[in-house]
């Protein structure tokens, strides 16, 4: 199961999250905070799985890929499988990259709510629903399509009404 997803900058600034698991205002920026931290400070070439010690709320894995100047950060249970984990998180990437056409901090910056929908779309409730990208991108830009048809909807109504 995922705990918690982080999307930050190679600077340390959080771009994204999203909880799975229930914690306190407190404990999610200590813990976000330590993640960042011990990602940052490790080399290049080390290993992508980062266990997390500490009180029982925050134990577990954190496991993280690097994509251009962002770094991808899913924190998974003690006893899961982190290729799997690995897996889920490169198939968020390439879904961000067919959505966006080749995604970039700026577009996950300024469009935040379009991570989260394609977020949502693969992940309920911290398990993977749905990996095949097509669908998930498909699904997306029909969310999309209705978004664009309800506010020209809305747009004719308020010139009707003036």
């Amino acid at each position: 199961m995922i705990n918690f997803i982080l999307i930050f900058n190679r600077q340390g600034k959080i771009r994204l999250t999203r909880w799975y698991q229930y914690m306190t205002d407190k404990q999610k920026s200590s813990l976000s905070q330590d993640v960042v931290t011990q990602i940052l400070a490790r080399k290049r070439g080390m290993c992508n799985i980062l266990e997390l010690e500490g009180r029982r709320e925050t134990r577990g894995k954190a496991i993280y890929k690097r994509y251009a100047s962002l770094f991808f950060c899913f924190g998974i249970d003690w006893n899961d499988n982190e290729l799997s984990g690995l897996e889920v998180l490169h198939k968020y990437v390439e879904c961000l990259d067919q959505y966006f056409g080749n995604v970039c901090e700026l577009d996950i910056i300024y469009n935040y709510s379009a991570a989260y929908q394609v977020m949502d779309e693969m992940l309920l409730g911290g398990h993977a629903q749905e990996t095949n990208k097509k669908t998930v991108v498909k699904h997306c830009k029909g969310f999309d399509k209705l978004e664009e048809s309800d506010s020209i909807v809305h747009n004719l109504r308020a010139s009707n009404i003036a």
